[in-house]
């Protein structure tokens, strides 16, 4: 079932985007740096927005949302983890104290151990957390709003090899629970391993949108095999 859907969209980052998001997917997006990867995340949930075109969400323009019940429904992850200052238990709890829903502490545990953390991280300062340990009470953070689909920009790009272990694992599990999930990724082998389908953006433009497995073996446009084989044939160019 389609969640979500691009039309002819553009501002001054992306010209003329569409596509189709189907329910419970991994969309990868690969591309150079500066090519609108990020900024199609971030025009989704409207932290910014568009000059020309329509984003539905659920059949609804997404700019007919209230924000607030807009960002609850499509949560985002950034590269640097924005989190607040106090415990591990103020972060994760903030967003259904702030939307007036019951939080437990049993609630926080269970999140935590879904990440590989310890029940008595409940009520330790975020400052005392590890880079990876951040970024994964910003995933708990996002995830307490129980949102529909996740944005996830960069999430492991400044983590070591376990943490990033430990956060795909938990994309793989979060897919199989239903979530739908788009992730800019500078790491093909990643965009490879997680995605069931792939973007492939340059220089604001969408150039190919292809199954993820067929997409890495074969892609279809010139521009996404240069970007594929850039390192082979970075001497020709």
């Amino acid at each position: 079932m389609e969640i979500v859907q691009w039309k002819d969209v553009s501002n001054d980052r992306l010209n003329n985007i569409s596509f189709t998001v189907l329910e419970n997917q991994i969309i990868t997006l690969i591309g150079p740096s500066g090519a609108g990867k990020s900024s199609l995340l971030y025009m989704m949930n409207r932290l910014d927005d568009t000059d020309k075109g329509t984003i539905l969400f659920k059949g609804k323009a997404v700019e007919d949302y209230p924000i607030i019940e807009l960002r609850q429904q499509i949560g985002m992850v950034f590269q640097s983890p924005a989190l607040f200052e106090g415990t591990v238990k103020d972060n994760v709890a903030y967003g259904p104290l702030l939307h007036k829903r019951d939080w437990s502490n049993e609630q926080t545990v269970e999140l935590l151990e879904a990440v590989h953390l310890p029940a008595d991280f409940l009520h330790k300062p975020i400052e005392e957390l590890s880079g990876g340990e951040q970024q994964r009470i910003a995933f708990l953070r996002t995830l307490a709003n129980e949102p529909e689909i996740l944005l996830l920009d960069e999430v492991t790009s400044a983590l070591d090899l376990r943490n990033v272990e430990i956060i795909e694992d938990f994309i793989q599990m979060l897919q199989k629970k239903g979530k739908t999930i788009l992730m800019v990724t500078h790491d093909v082998e990643q965009a490879e391993r997680l995605g069931d389908q792939t973007f492939y953006l340059e220089k604001g433009e969408l150039i190919e949108v292809g199954e993820t497995k067929e997409f890495f073996r074969e892609p279809q446009t010139d521009r996404a095999k240069r970007f594929l084989y850039r390192d082979t044939e970075g001497a020709d160019e």
